[in-house]
């Protein structure tokens, strides 16, 4: 599947190979994180997959995480220390191979007693229900102990550091007066998780060119009159409608929070996943931002849920709520939710108000949990694991679903499905995923002198100015270079809507990033409707420049525009009337 094509082409080409029998072995059903991740590491050891996802790559729970890449200090507590272990060892590994994309993050943890939260953390510990309380000093000293051991395997951050009262009012003088004290430690955070994503998918592309992505594309049951699955996988293109039918290898089920109903369309009936829901909210408050001092605040709120605050890019990003949901299509962010929110943050930093003025942005997703008949859903473990159901019957091929997980641990994960894929095809391994850096993080450049040297060689070599390159090097990491050779060699003008981006930039994005609709640029390939910036204005604009390059017609584009504004407005609150309701349950 050749690059350097616009999607509409990409996505011909794949279709006609797969009518001609020419399909990949292999079926990955799910383009998000941990899909993307096998889709690649397949694709490195020489194994063509084909990937396929009802929406658009990320388009999931992939792109509503809390953009921490973190090692789950609260796992200890029910004795998950080989996740721990390997989701720091995960987190160092992306501060290296993702550097353009992954920054470390100081974190702070107010503590409101010495010995606070001892009892809820043994019942937990013996996975018994229970409100620990607010962790105490003594707890947490402990904890962070034993993270730092555990996250010591190739780490570049610096160990924690217990806070007496006074040091912790210095570091964050907003903090309740009700504080004994604080611990420092370091975790990191993503810019753009749905970029890292699709750059994995990528990167696939470009090592396997036999390997397809075809986004906007379900999975349909092929039923018979007399049993529910009778040999073939349908698969049906969600914008022409046109379907064919494939009998793979092996299916990859990488649906998150969809596995169970993918599987009933393949004749496979299991109780599999029992997510939950969290969300999200971007607040533009500037006492808010100046009051974390540079850190995350993680904290917990009264009713013993554990929470986050950190300064977001322009802004402060805040969350998040844990509500189990039995179907994950109408997931949002409710406004008794966005009313819990407000409230466990004036507990910890009671001189900030917020209300919905200040929202700018809000998510939600469904994290793929497994199913565990649990009280809480703070107890439903975070491990990831695979279920394999063998071929029987009318269905020929295997299926491996990936249960569970974190967003930090999708490499390790990726490679352990990869590695039972390739058993499965007698193909063996060629490399490890460990040291293969990611995206536009190949080659990146450390900051100062090289960093500074690198802008001013790619501003000499594509003509565009230095501050410019600066700026895409930011976005993009050294797919920057890309970027400025395309938007060199045109006659490129700034957005009038949108000055920091040009067309020349978008242009090269949704010519050169499998964009298929105008949402998939809006809110995932780019930064835009996060940071507050997705007005009407900048939308139309957007739908013009992306509809020129991609040769849409204008009742497509005028209809890709008023789609991706109500998208904007019912699932994310952009341009909506606030209100308000109270939220009883999290």
């Amino acid at each position: 599947m050749a690059l350097h094509e616009p999607s509409v082409a990409l996505r011909d080409a794949a279709w006609q190979r797969i009518e001609r029998g020419d399909a990949p072995p292999v079926l990955i059903v799910g383009a998000g994180i941990n899909g993307a991740a096998v889709f690649r590491d397949l694709a490195l050891q020489g194994v063509p997959a084909l990937l396929v996802d009802r929406g658009d790559i990320a388009a999931g729970a992939s792109s509503a995480p809390s953009r921490m890449i973190h090692g789950g200090l609260r796992y200890l507590e029910t004795a998950e220390v080989g996740l721990v272990r390997e989701s720091t060892y995960e987190r160092n590994l992306l501060l290296r191979n993702a550097a353009h994309l992954v920054r470390p993050l100081r974190t702070v943890v107010p503590l409101y007693s010495t010995f606070g939260g001892v009892l809820g953390a043994v019942r937990k510990l013996v996975r018994r229900p229970a409100r620990s309380g607010h962790r105490g000093a003594a707890l947490v000293r402990v904890g962070l102990s034993l993270y730092d051991w555990l996250g010591s395997r190739e780490s570049v951050l610096p160990g924690h550091r217990m806070l007496d009262r006074e040091a912790a009012l210095r570091e964050m003088p907003g903090l309740s007066p009700r504080v004994r004290g604080a611990a420092e430690y370091w975790d990191a955070w993503i810019t753009h998780p749905e970029r890292l994503n699709l750059e994995l998918v990528l990167d696939g592309l470009r090592a396997e060119p036999r390997s397809m992505v075809l986004p906007y594309v379900s999975l349909e049951a092929d039923e018979g009159r007399d049993r529910p699955f009778v040999g073939d996988i349908v698969l049906r293109d969600q914008l022409t409608a046109r379907s064919l039918r494939i009998t793979p290898k092996l299916v990859v089920n990488a649906a998150g929070a969809w596995i169970d109903r993918v599987n009933r369309h393949l004749g496979i009936e299991r109780h599999l996943i029992g997510g939950t829901k969290g969300s999200h909210l971007v607040v533009d408050h500037p006492p808010l931002r100046e009051a974390l001092n540079g850190a995350m605040l993680y904290f917990e709120s009264a009713d013993g849920r554990t929470c986050l605050v950190y300064p977001f890019l322009d802004h402060v990003l805040l969350g998040t709520t844990d509500i189990r949901v039995d179907d994950p299509d109408p997931v949002r962010c409710e406004e008794a939710e966005i009313d819990y929110l407000f409230d466990v943050l004036a507990e910890v930093l009671p001189g900030i108000r917020l209300d919905r003025s200040h929202v700018r942005y809000r998510y939600s997703g469904v994290r793929p949990l497994p199913y565990v008949d649990v009280a809480s859903p703070g107890m439903i473990p975070r491990s990831h694991r695979i279920e394999v159901d063998e071929g029987s019957g009318a269905r020929s091929f295997p299926v491996l679903s990936l249960v569970g997980g974190k967003w930090t641990t999708f490499r390790g994960f990726g490679e352990e499905a990869t590695d039972v894929v390739l058993r499965r095809l007698g193909a063996t391994r060629r490399s490890r995923t460990a040291s293969v850096a990611i995206g536009g993080g190949l080659g990146h450049p450390a900051e100062g002198a090289e960093r500074a040297a690198w802008v001013e060689a790619v501003a000499h070599e594509t003509g565009v100015a230095p501050a410019r390159v600066a700026t895409l090097l930011e976005r993009y990491g050294t797919r920057a270079r890309d970027a400025a050779i395309a938007i060199g060699a045109v006659d490129d003008r700034p957005l009038r809507a949108l000055p920091d981006h040009s067309r020349g930039e978008i242009a090269w994005i949704v010519r050169e990033e499998l964009v298929t609709r105008l949402e998939d640029l809006v809110l995932r390939r780019t930064l835009i409707a996060i940071r507050g910036m997705a007005s009407d204005a900048v939308v139309r604009e957007l739908g013009a420049v992306a509809g020129e390059a991609l040769g849409w017609s204008a009742q497509r584009i005028h209809e890709e525009v008023d789609e991706t504004l109500a998208r904007l407005r019912s699932v994310h609150g952009v341009g909506r009337a606030p209100s308000s309701g109270k939220f009883a349950a999290v």
